[in-house]
């Protein structure tokens, strides 16, 4: 008679299997395809169980994830958008990952070094990059060919551009005082200029004066629409119904903008630049949060690299229009590049992106300046006086 085998040994599949719970931001195609990647991952191999959950768009995840971890609770893997990445880092709630990680140099070397380099915080790396994108200008390609106008290089040919185009059923140029003031970012940093100096807000600097001045002589001209981050559906719906000709934007609004009827062609131009200027990166960061296991924190890892496979980076990319962050993918994406040349524009503007500062207050202060922002274009105040409105708020942030 044969021997039972003992229980203990009939357990041990279903024990070691270690569950990796991960809050992220991504919704329609982005989202969906983030969930089949979990599903392959957990299909070829057993060690490990990914468990994707939408927590809602960056803002109600972070707001979710700080609520939870007051009470203990929360996933072991979270993307942190890149301006709230710092935040977790200073808090003391995010592993340093560098003992797991095992990389060979090839693998380093072949992942674009602004987003690769983000993730490290005083010579530790905390963050891995995943999704991760440039701001670009979107614009209404009829109505720029039936004025003999082509995509603008500068921000001269920009106001030029956004003048000329207005009418009166148009406006040039429709402007989202986003939360954390990315976009006004993008027109300070493509003037060579910072939001940061040293480890100070720099709001007042002659680059942010002359960007924020540059937009009130639109609104006075009445080529600006100004619209704040709860309004962007508007801002979309004006766009798409030619209520507006140039609109700013991460390369990812473009999957959900084609949920939309266009009436037109769509344009996509770098974010128009003076010599010397960058563009910030925008994105997120995947974190593995403290409180984790062992085994968690390797499974974590080891779904990270599974998003890293070339392949993998290249469906991400055409889900999503993100910027691939590996070298090797750049192969698979010719098709989906040379099928419309503007999608890799965000792409090549990598050549000369900018992480945006790692300090855990920049959070806090480029939504006080997002805030300046909105009251001086919509409210009136003289850009000189919301700057330093601005500037004073941030400096007194502790």
């Amino acid at each position: 008679m044969a021997r039972p085998w003992p229980l203990v040994f009939l357990l041990l599949p279903a024990l070691a299997q270690t569950e990796v719970p991960f809050w992220h931001a991504m919704d329609g195609p982005a989202g969906r395809l983030l969930s089949q990647f979990a599903q392959e991952f957990n299909a070829r191999q057993a060690q490990y169980r990914l468990l994707p959950q939408y927590a809602g768009d960056y803002r109600d995840a972070e707001t979710k994830l700080v609520a939870a971890l007051r009470t203990g609770g929360g996933p072991v893997l979270f993307q942190a958008e890149i301006s709230f990445f710092p935040r977790l880092v200073a808090e003391g709630r995010a592993v340093a990952l560098d003992p797991y990680l095992g990389l060979d140099r090839g693998f380093a070397e072949d992942l674009f070094e602004p987003a690769w380099n983000y993730g490290v915080v005083e010579g530790k790396r905390y963050g891995l990059p995943f999704n991760t994108s440039t701001p670009v200008l979107f614009y209404n390609l009829d109505a720029f060919r039936a004025k003999g106008l082509k995509a603008p290089r500068n921000w001269k040919e920009f106001e030029e551009a956004a003048r000329a185009l207005t009418s009166r059923q148009a406006k040039g140029f429709i402007f989202v005082t986003d939360p954390q003031a990315w976009l006004f970012e993008a027109m300070v940093t493509s003037r060579g200029g910072s939001l940061v100096k040293g480890d100070k807000p720099n709001f007042t600097s002659r680059e942010a004066l002359e960007a924020l001045e540059m937009l009130h002589r639109l609104n006075r001209a009445g080529a600006l629409s100004v619209r704040s981050l709860a309004e962007a559906t508007f801002a979309q719906l004006d766009f798409v119904r030619t209520k507006g000709m140039m609109a700013m934007a991460s390369i990812a609004n473009w999957p959900a903008a084609e949920n939309f009827s266009f009436a037109f062609s769509l344009g996509v131009a770098p974010v128009p630049r003076e010599p010397g200027g960058k563009v910030p990166l925008g994105g997120a960061q995947l974190v593995v949060l403290k409180g984790a296991s062992e085994a968690q924190v390797r499974g974590a890892v080891e779904f990270w690299k599974y998003l890293m496979e070339p392949r993998n980076v290249a469906r991400w990319v055409e889900a999503s229009y993100y910027v691939p962050v590996r070298k090797s993918a750049l192969p698979l994406l010719e098709g989906f590049y040379r099928e419309n040349p503007f999608r890799k524009v965000a792409f090549e503007q990598v050549a000369y992106a900018q992480e945006r500062p790692r300090l855990p207050q920049f959070s806090t202060w480029a939504g006080l300046l997002a805030e300046a922002l909105e009251k001086s274009l919509k409210g009136g105040l003289p850009p000189e006086r919301a700057l330093e409105e601005a500037q004073r708020k941030a400096e007194a942030v502790r």
